[in-house]
């Protein structure tokens, strides 16, 4: 193995974490990847490393020991759990800022090379947000701790195995109509997950730390645009309604009740901030490092799967192209 560092991989099955998996075995780091179900995951991690250079570990507990334990056959941290909506045993405060204190807690006593912890971009307004304002806390916990803590600030990533683009084509493939909060106008910096992974690798191999780092795709879409191109992408057509804010608050009060939301009124709080740079923090544009997958060109590559024909759809959408 030419590469001495060894990341230590939290979140690791997650579209982000198998991308990073792919990237960083690929040029020959040793990578740890820890699950809470290894038997669920663990194969499905291993098919994305390279032979001999990933080690998958099983932690039903963050125990300081358990981590500590676990840190101590590492050099490098990267923190990419996070969840969407609380459930009982999983609340944002739990998740977004007690964990990331308690990392870089024992990063710093293990004197850790880098420890990078992702956040999400464009949450600094939204006061309102019980998600937001956990996360925030989640970054001003992990730089109080250690002083090398780098926070990753990354726009909606998208991918074949995100829970955005793919619930959304699942939603417009049977609903006669879709909503549109805040009149669709909200906007995003969509950025793939490969164009993610890379900017961490860079982030890595250039040894930066004590950062703030916002991560952005190549184009600025609102909530409207994104749903016309996912349209478009799966042969769709649908009636977009703006809904009012009473209607909005009292739909995603019945969505919250269910299993897997389609939004919750937290979420609903998110959606009136739009989701671009700041200005406040360094991005990847100023670290030299652009991303290039276009949004609507990279969801043609896996929407097939949810347009009439599934993959035999293909070959008309290549025709058309």
């Amino acid at each position: 193995m030419k590469n001495q560092d060894s990341i230590l991989l939290f979140g690791a099955s997650g579209q982000i974490g198998k991308s990073l998996i792919r990237k960083f075995t690929k040029n020959n780091y040793k990578v740890i990847a820890v699950t809470r179900n290894i038997h669920r995951k663990g194969y499905q991690l291993k098919t994305q490393s390279n032979y001999g250079y990933l080690e998958v570990e099983e932690l039903t507990s963050f125990s300081e020991e358990n981590i500590s334990s676990l840190m101590e056959r590492s050099t490098i941290c990267i923190n990419l759990i996070g969840i969407l909506y609380e459930k009982k045993k999983n609340h944002f405060k739990t998740i977004h800022t007690d964990l990331p204190s308690l990392l870089s807690k024992v990063a710093k006593k293990k004197k850790l090379k880098q420890f990078i912890h992702i956040s999400a971009l464009g949450i600094e307004e939204a006061v309102d947000s019980g998600y937001a304002l956990s996360k925030l806390g989640g970054e001003l916990k992990a730089r109080k701790n250690f002083e090398k803590t780098l926070i990753i600030k990354p726009s909606i990533v998208f991918s074949v195995d995100d829970n955005f683009t793919t619930n959304f084509m699942s939603l417009l493939s049977i609903l006669p109509l879709m909503p549109l909060y805040y009149n669709g106008k909200t906007k995003f910096t969509p950025i793939h997950v490969t164009d993610l992974a890379n900017i961490i690798f860079q982030i890595v191999e250039r040894k930066i730390v004590g950062d703030t780092i916002e991560c952005v795709g190549p184009e600025v879409l609102t909530f409207k645009e994104i749903i016309l191109k996912i349209l478009k992408s799966i042969n769709k057509k649908r009636l977009l309604i703006p809904f009012p804010l009473f209607l909005a608050k009292f739909t995603a009060k019945i969505f919250q009740t269910m299993p897997k939301p389609l939004i919750t009124t937290d979420q609903l709080k998110l959606l009136k901030y739009d989701n671009v740079v700041s200005g406040k923090y360094k991005t990847n544009l100023d670290l030299k490092i652009n991303c290039s997958k276009n949004f609507e060109n990279e969801i043609n590559t896996y929407s097939f799967n949810w347009r009439s024909g599934g993959q035999f759809s293909k070959k008309n959408t290549l025709k058309n192209n």
